[in-house]
């Protein structure tokens, strides 16, 4: 990596601060805190963590020092009146302190009581590693790298077998264990820790809920309901089908991917994963930061013709990707959807060295190191 202290969003985050607050959401381990601790002076000073029992006593009794010219909550989510806190402090010390909020949860989402902080804040989804973010020239070998190891920080840059399996089941645990039961309710842990373990396997498939309910013996409400809170923890998430009235779409399935794509053993479908993580921090980063309405979506009709991806911006396609294991064969559903959807640009996707076709007539094959370059991943 070109340089393993700074990340994509610095820049964007130092300069939001001059105005207003920063949250910063993002998976338990992607690098949150330390992007955070990078605007301070000292590792120490202004940081607050939730989960540290002193830090915690300062925040019940209002004992913070307003003082520091950067002042970061780390895990304040867990606090039932964070958002009132906050407020208070940026309203009353906005012109002399910055304030980092930082959550291994949709920060957006668990609002547990107090005063809208609305125009007060700008928000970021931190992301793992991706080709872009490792360095400008990446190689087939950097590409092996976060197949194997994923793209979160500790585990890319140990690149160690045995560290990256114990690293994984750890965190996987916490998530299950000690996050969810920090901001849901829920008596079934042993189901919901079953339920993940199934759901690397419906990677790159659509996904059925009825399917996983006899599964588990549980409800198809309630299997959705744990499916969204692992998505509110940055677990997993789901794309919706996009099509139009020239396309007899799908309309309701979804399909699910990881956000560390190594938890999926499929090559194949852990390939389709990593390029659905790609796509889906290229769409936040421009949401987050430009406020540009982005979706990731996929296309299958009726008939079972398919493509992996598109990306939407403001409702309209920008382009669609299909991912491919081999690279000799360019799959015809390219030219097919691309016509009745029009779609400015698609793409065919492989690990390979493969590069032919054109993105604007009927579809390009291309390396998807080469795609990540072309069409500005970050």
């Amino acid at each position: 990596m070109q340089n393993n202290t700074s990340r994509y969003l610095q820049t964007c985050i130092k300069e939001d601060l001059s105005e207003k607050m920063v949250f910063i959401g993002g998976p338990r381990q992607v690098g949150k805190t330390t992007l955070a601790k990078s605007f301070l002076k000292s590792d120490k000073n202004g940081y607050l963590n939730w989960d540290d029992l002193d830090d915690r006593q300062l925040i019940l009794t209002n004992r913070i020092n307003k003082e520091h010219p950067v002042l970061i909550f780390d895990e304040i989510h867990k606090f039932r009146n964070w958002r009132s806190l906050v407020k208070g402090i940026f309203d009353k010390y906005k012109e002399d302190t910055k304030i980092l909020v930082t959550g291994s949860a949709r920060l957006d989402h668990f609002r547990k009581g107090g005063d809208s902080l609305v125009g007060r804040y700008h928000y970021y989804r931190l992301h793992p590693f991706t080709l872009p973010e490792i360095s400008k020239q990446t190689t087939h070998s950097d590409l092996e790298t976060l197949l194997t190891f994923g793209g979160f920080p500790e585990p890319f840059l140990k690149q160690n077998q045995r560290h990256w399996s114990r690293w994984q089941k750890e965190r996987v645990s916490r998530v299950v264990t000690q996050d969810l039961r920090d901001v849901e309710t829920i008596k079934e842990i042993s189901l919901v820790e079953l339920l993940v373990s199934i759901l690397p396997t419906r990677v790159g498939s659509l996904l059925s809920i009825k399917s996983l309910s006899e599964d588990l013996n549980v409800s198809p409400h309630t299997v959705d309901r744990w499916i969204t809170i692992l998505e509110n923890l940055f677990l997993c998430f789901r794309i919706a089908p996009y099509g139009n009235e020239r396309v007899k779409a799908v309309k309701k399935s979804q399909k699910l991917y990881f956000w560390d794509w190594s938890q999926v053993e499929n090559q194949g479908a852990r390939f389709e994963n990593l390029v659905a993580s790609h796509l889906l921090k290229f769409c936040h980063y421009h949401e987050d930061y430009n406020g540009d309405r982005m979706e990731l979506r996929y296309i299958r009709d009726v008939e079972g013709r398919e493509i992996d991806f598109v990306v939407l911006k403001n409702k309209k396609p920008l382009f669609a990707v299909e991912c491919k294991t081999g690279d000799k064969n360019k799959s015809k559903h390219l030219e097919y959807f691309k016509s009745r959807l029009q779609i400015p640009k698609v793409y065919q996707v492989h690990q390979a060295t493969s590069d032919f076709g054109n993105e604007l007539k009927d579809g390009r094959v291309i390396p998807f190191r080469k795609f990540c370059q072309l069409e500005g991943m970050v």
